[in-house]
Order: C-alpha cells, then sequence, then structure tokens
C-alpha cells in the first residue's frame, strides 16, 4: 500500500454536500444534521477534524502496520470552507471533500486531515451525503475505491457491534487469534517517522478580496514568486459592492505547506489586500 485517501467522517461530508447542492451556509447544514442524527449534540469532533484524524489514524496502522499517536495527523476542519469556496471551485472543475490522507512518501509518513479540493472527474469527488469511502492505491491492484454509510444510528449500530463481537471471541479465546484486529499483533507494528506537515507539498487554492486598480495582480503574483511558487490559473471576479474589492482565485503549481503561509503573510500585508487569505489543498491523485 502507497496511500490511503478516504472521506471519513458522514457529517462532514453530509454538510459539504448539502452546501455544494443548495448553497446553505454552514452552520444550516450544521443544524440539520444534528436534528436528523448525523452529529453529536456537541459536534465540534465532526467540523474541526478530530474524529475524521482518530479515523485516519486507524486506517494508516492498518495500511502500513505502524503504532501511531492519536494526535499525529495534522487537521483542519470541514468549518474553514465557505459556500464561495464551493461555486469558485465547482468552476474550475474540483468538488470540495474533507479528506483525511495517509501517504508514504520517503521514509516518513504523511498523515493529514483537511478540506481538499478533488477533480469532479474523480469517483470519490462523487460521494455523497453521510456516505463514506476509502480509496487505496496499492501495487498490483492500483486503485481500490470502497463507498458506505458512514452516519446514523444503524450505520454506527453495525460497526460497533461488530468490535464487540470480535473482542468477546478473542476474550473467550485461549489461542492467538490468527487475524489481529490491526493487520498484525502491536508487537509486530513499527515505529513510523511522520513526515513534517510545513515540509508536505500540495498544490493550493487561494481565495483573497482586492482592490481593482493597476498593479495589485503583479504584487500578488510577486509574494507568490519570491517563495518559488508558480500560478497554474487566476481568476478575477466582478466586483463585491459592500466589500469594493474584487474576489480573486488562485490555483498555484505544488509548494511545501512552509513556503505557501510565508506567501500568504506577505499577501495579507499588502494594502490593496483586504481581510484574511482562505487557503485550501487541491489532490488530484
Amino acid at each position: 500500500v502507497s496511500s490511503v485517501a478516504g472521506i471519513i467522517n458522514g457529517t462532514g461530508n453530509f454538510i459539504l454536500t448539502e452546501m455544494a447542492a443548495k448553497g446553505r451556509e454552514f452552520s444550516d447544514v450544521l443544524a440539520e444534521a444534528q436534528a436528523l442524527g448525523y452529529a453529536e449534540a456537541d459536534p465540534t469532533f465532526d467540523v474541526d477534524g478530530t474524529d475524521a484524524a482518530q479515523k485516519l489514524v486507524l486506517l494508516a496502522s492498518l495500511a502500513f502496520g505502524a503504532r501511531l499517536d492519536a494526535n499525529a495527523p495534522f487537521k483542519q476542519g470541514v468549518d474553514s470552507v465557505a459556500p464561495a469556496d464551493i461555486e469558485y471551485a465547482r468552476e474550475l472543475g474540483y468538488r470540495i471533500k474533507h479528506l483525511g490522507i495517509a501517504k508514504r512518501e520517503n521514509d516518513a509518513l504523511q498523515l493529514r486531515v483537511h478540506p481538499t479540493l478533488i477533480p469532479e472527474a474523480k469517483a470519490i469527488a462523487q460521494v455523497d451525503g453521510v456516505l463514506n469511502a476509502v480509496m487505496i492505491n496499492a501495487s498490483g491492484v492500483g486503485e481500490l475505491l470502497l463507498v458506505g454509510p458512514g452516519a446514523g444510528s444503524r450505520p454506527t449500530a453495525s460497526a460497533v457491534m461488530a468490535d464487540v463481537v470480535s473482542v468477546a471471541r478473542a476474550i473467550a479465546s485461549s489461542e492467538q487469534p490468527s487475524i489481529h484486529s490491526m493487520g498484525v499483533g502491536v508487537s509486530a507494528m513499527s515505529q513510523s517517522v511522520i513526515a513534517d506537515i510545513n515540509e508536505v507539498s500540495s498544490a493550493w487554492y487561494l481565495r483573497l478580496d482586492a482592490e481593482d486598480k493597476p498593479g495589485v495582480m503583479a504584487s500578488l503574483t510577486q509574494c507568490l514568486s519570491q517563495h518559488g511558487i508558480g500560478i497554474e490559473s487566476l481568476i478575477q471576479k466582478p466586483e463585491n459592492a459592500v466589500l469594493a474589492k474584487v474576489p480573486v482565485i488562485l490555483m498555484t503549481d505544488e509548494a511545501p505547506t512552509r513556503a505557501i503561509e510565508q506567501a500568504i503573510a506577505d499577501i495579507e500585508a499588502l494594502p490593496s489586500v483586504g481581510g484574511p487569505v482562505t487557503c485550501l489543498r487541491v489532490e488530484n491523485f
């Protein structure tokens, strides 16, 4: 197995699906998810990425035989996505999904959970509602996609009972289990080096509001280029009458997290830019 990537929180997927289909606000859809029983009364773990990060640790342990800390993954929540981002991503040919990604790269293991722009032609981009999906890349078989329910009382109860039965069988048996729940026994699991998120490279989607006047686009380009970041595409939307600024959407080439954060700090310091820059990762798989 070289990588595992998935939609592993049904609540987050339901929220993004409703926002995309109907242009609804995050808070409105979250309230509906709670009413339907998809989200907890305290939905923090669902919306800030904690639930998905914990599941990613289990998936990565299974995939790579690695002993991992529950706090190892980088996480960014689904609550960082605005309806405007979903619409602009659609115009660019992408869907936004909240993904957990575990990837072996050189001698380190990437573990990250975050909203991600995925080409809409990819099968995983079409997994909507409370469905979960896990995409596995492995030698010999290539890409596999597994899809199933990920939220609600019945799917949750079914998964919990399967674990309870497995534990009960292990307790009742005097022999070592022939199949371990994590693929291998804990003693056989290896310690893995976790990749520094600051050094992990991705393509990037940036959204910002800027003044519509000569020289602004050149300043934006310079902020990126001085950190070694190239621009793949740029869209300038009609002026926002309330802010007296124009929305600008940038798609960049691959760059390390550290470089994009430094470039964003420079962009936000420009007098022609208003407010914070929205930044999301892009995965073309």
